[in-house]
């Protein structure tokens, strides 16, 4: 014998308790569906990429006098650690043995990728112009070609080698400003030589990054960050004995906060996403996109007025891009 009520509570459980939990459960797998969407899309990702890194050398030329290069690099990279340990932890206990075993390989990409490059960035603006500094690194997709042709890991075809000239004529019309004889008086200095020199460093770090042990990409990150940071640990130390520190302020502080989010975290675990899923050369030709968030960042945010060498540049680098990322079907 029921008692009295019983039924009511069944009905109470039927279409007050199941229905909110199916709403929660739909919205959950939504969002893991769009994430791993987002995940899978390698261009997305490389465009959120570049999009950072475009501030990145905004901001990174901006405080010239004010963070010292490596002292920048050092906190960038200690800060971006600190914010994704609390997330990668469990995955880095589990990959503990990887990690263990492939100490070599996380020193390399450690040394080339997080530690070298960054400091001979920052290094390079202090005594360069924000356009050599643009035209320097768009230099990357070729190097990367090249690194991977010689390594192995990837062969370049025509279509990529003749994308990748395609793009880099673009940059040059964007940095030139659709003159040649601007281009022209463009000087090479010390600065421009960190910058390419870095590059250089760099592009090996993408093309051996296919050959990344087998671990979660949090755990990756978060390695590399550390140790990274540890390496530019010394140069840091020098600034400040020969009295180069940081003038804190408001502006210094939320730069700092910036880079170590968006161009360092954020960033870079797109861009080992965007390589692993196409390889180093296509995935290094995006970098030329980095001019063209550049020029709608100097439009939207510095109030620049877009012009037609703009418009023709940012043409050229699309073809380009396209051009090399297109798989031909035999």
């Amino acid at each position: 014998m029921q008692r009295p009520g019983h039924p009511h509570r069944g009905k109470r459980r039927a279409h007050g308790g199941l229905r909110p939990a199916t709403g929660r459960l739909g919205g959950g797998v939504l969002i893991r569906h769009l994430a791993a969407r987002i995940w899978g899309n390698a261009w997305l990702l490389l465009s959120f990429t570049t999009l950072c890194w475009a501030g990145n050398a905004i901001v990174g030329r901006a405080v010239v006098g004010i963070v010292p290069p490596a002292t920048l690099s050092f906190w960038r990279w200690v800060g971006a650690f600190c914010i994704v340990l609390g997330f990668a932890w469990p995955h880095l206990r589990r990959d503990r043995a990887v990690l263990l075993r492939n100490w070599h390989w996380m020193l390399l990409f450690s040394l080339t990728g997080i530690a070298c490059f960054n400091v001979m960035l920052y290094l390079g603006l202090t005594t360069t112009t924000a356009l050599n500094g643009v035209l320097m690194q768009s230099a990357q997709p070729l190097i990367v070609i090249l690194w991977a042709s010689l390594l192995r890991t990837e062969q370049p075809t025509l279509r990529q080698m003749i994308g990748v000239a395609i793009s880099l004529i673009g940059v040059a019309v964007i940095v030139a400003h659709g003159s040649l004889a601007a281009l022209a008086r463009l000087e090479i200095n010390v600065g421009d030589l960190w910058i390419l020199g870095g590059s250089v460093i760099y592009g090996f770090y993408v093309a051996i990054l296919r050959r990344r042990p087998v671990m979660h990409p949090l755990s990756f990150v978060a390695v590399t960050f550390s140790v990274g940071a540890l390496m530019v640990l010394p140069l840091m130390v020098r600034e400040y004995l020969a009295g180069q520190t940081i003038a804190w302020s408001a502006a210094a502080l939320a730069s700092i906060l910036y880079i170590m989010v968006f161009p360092s975290l954020l960033a870079y675990l797109c861009f080992n996403r965007g390589v692993e899923l196409l390889g180093p050369g296509r995935a290094g030709q995006a970098i030329h996109l980095v001019p063209v968030f550049g020029t709608i960042l100097s439009v939207l945010v510095l109030g620049e007025a877009f012009r037609l060498f703009h418009a023709t540049g940012i043409t050229l680098i699309a073809a380009g891009i396209l051009l090399a990322s297109v798989r031909v079907r035999r």
